[in-house]
């Protein structure tokens, strides 16, 4: 039976039934979502290669954004974590370990292991900088001359999948945080000359409204992929969807059993992606002209050319290769680019349009369609 079949305790605040033959509340399978095949890509990447540095997501409103996320969070497998460690630490990496952990097995002691479900946190947009990152105690550092740490949401999102809805509403100082603890790894408090860290490597993913406005561009710029996605016009795919809802809330369980082999098929392809990404190679005559496309587009600075890099050799892991192809790139290199290009107000034409435009000439596919 696959991790997401079996009884687990009440991760990301959903309710658990008292038998343990019965599974957690039922989240809507990810291989059934229909449509919205940007975002699926975007977000399955990030999983595959956590470094590629998250995902924004804009779209309209009602478009299966936090759905999305959750059937993510759900999919994937369980991992291997130290007991009672606020920090869901791992038992061998050091890079994932809090330094208590650390410090114990480099003791030579032995850490309790257990296995949890990979967790998914929902940043409010209400949270304060304290509630975020954790806080010290100061006058129990004083008195007893201890680090009393109350953790965060960054230290419960270690390992795991931190949503944050609505990112363009949140406070700008706030943002950069998140940030700063999703590109580097790690999330330091410092309070009175006191000072902790602990590990925060996380999935970082934000969705937003573009109604409600756009985020600054230097915050934009540091998220790693952009999927735009609009509501489904076909009206064949609407009813399939409203269908498959419909079903879903009529008898969950046996829409999950429906769904389960193919969610099985696709978490064995995440970790073998994952396992498999490192033998993955990127000619440097493709990593020449992934720069020239950025370098065309006047992209500021690299995260550009690193991202567009990681996420094609991302792609190829997923599909079980070890040689990233033109066309791997021309699939990610939209999702990479589009919301690092200084936009013209007075410009009409998508900024989606203009990489592909930019990526054709260069690597000499054809020429695309003009926009509508």
């Amino acid at each position: 039976m696959s991790p997401t079949a079996n009884a687990i305790s009440a991760e990301n605040g959903r309710a658990v039934h008292s038998s343990a033959a019965t599974r957690r509340r039922a989240v809507f399978p990810f291989t059934a979502i229909v449509g919205q095949e940007e975002m699926k890509l975007a977000l399955l990447l990030n999983v595959i290669d956590p470094k590629i540095g998250g995902v924004m997501i804009m779209g309209d409103r009602g478009t299966g954004k936090s759905t999305t996320i959750r059937a993510l969070a759900d999919l994937l497998p369980e991992i291997q974590v130290v007991a009672d460690d606020p920090f869901s630490s791992h038992p061998t990496d050091p890079e994932l370990m809090g330094d208590a952990v650390r410090q114990q097995i480099e003791q030579g002691l032995d850490v309790p292991v257990t296995t949890k479900k990979v967790i998914m946190v929902d940043l409010p947009l209400g949270a304060t900088e304290d509630r975020v990152c954790g806080t010290i105690d100061i006058e129990k550092a004083l008195s007893e001359g201890v680090k009393a740490f109350e953790p965060g949401l960054l230290a419960k999102a270690n390992r795991g999948i931190l949503y944050v809805d609505e990112v363009n509403l949140l406070d700008d100082h706030l943002v950069d945080v998140l940030l700063d603890s999703a590109a580097s790894g790690w999330n330091t408090v410092e309070r009175e000359g006191i000072s902790v860290r602990h590990p925060a490597r996380f999935v970082l993913v934000g969705s937003g409204n573009p109604e409600e406005g756009e985020l600054r561009p230097q915050l934009l710029d540091r998220f790693g992929m952009h999927a735009e996605i609009h509501t489904v016009k076909d009206p064949v795919l609407r009813v399939q969807v409203v269908e498959q809802r419909t079903e879903f809330d009529q008898d969950p369980e046996a829409f999950l059993n429906k769904y389960q082999a193919q969610q099985d098929e696709l978490q064995q392809r995440l970790v073998r992606a994952q396992e498999q990404l490192k033998q993955v190679q990127l000619d440097y005559e493709l990593r020449v002209k992934i720069s020239q496309v950025c370098a065309e587009l006047n992209v500021d600075g690299l995260r550009g050319d690193i991202v567009t890099n990681r996420a094609a050799k991302a792609i190829a892991a997923f599909e079980g290769r070890t040689e990233v192809t033109v066309d791997d790139i021309r699939r990610v290199v939209t999702l990479c680019l589009r919301h690092r290009l200084r936009k013209d107000p007075l410009e009409s034409i998508d900024s989606g349009y203009k990489v592909e435009k930019v990526f054709n000439q260069i690597f000499g596919e054809a020429a695309p369609e003009a926009a509508s």
